[in-house]
């Protein structure tokens, strides 16, 4: 199934940091879009939003900071799911869209 992940964030210190941690972890940038980006997935829909979110949150960590940070991604023909960062307790919680 394809992912299709795409982020909002203020005040990331180092995107490239960001963006090749993402890479590494299978998702490449779509081209023409900032902070878009896709891949791939063969496990349950479940599995797939832990490694999402976990993946996301890592990321954030590595490039050395950042104000806020909110993701939405869909799995496939799955519904859209929305989720913010919570900088007090160190990782994302759903949100409503």
């Amino acid at each position: 199934m394809k992912v299709i992940l795409i982020v909002e964030v203020v005040g990331l210190k180092d995107k490239e940091t960001f963006e090749k941690h993402l890479k590494k972890e299978g998702f490449n940038p779509v081209e023409g879009e900032e902070f878009a980006y896709e891949g791939d997935t063969t496990t349950h829909l479940n599995n797939t939003r832990t490694y999402v979110l976990e993946v996301v949150s890592k990321g954030l960590k590595k490039s050395g900071g950042f104000e806020e940070c909110k993701i939405i991604f869909q799995v496939g023909q799955n519904p859209m799911e929305a989720y913010k960062f919570n900088q007090k307790e160190g990782s994302f919680s759903g949100v409503e869209l």
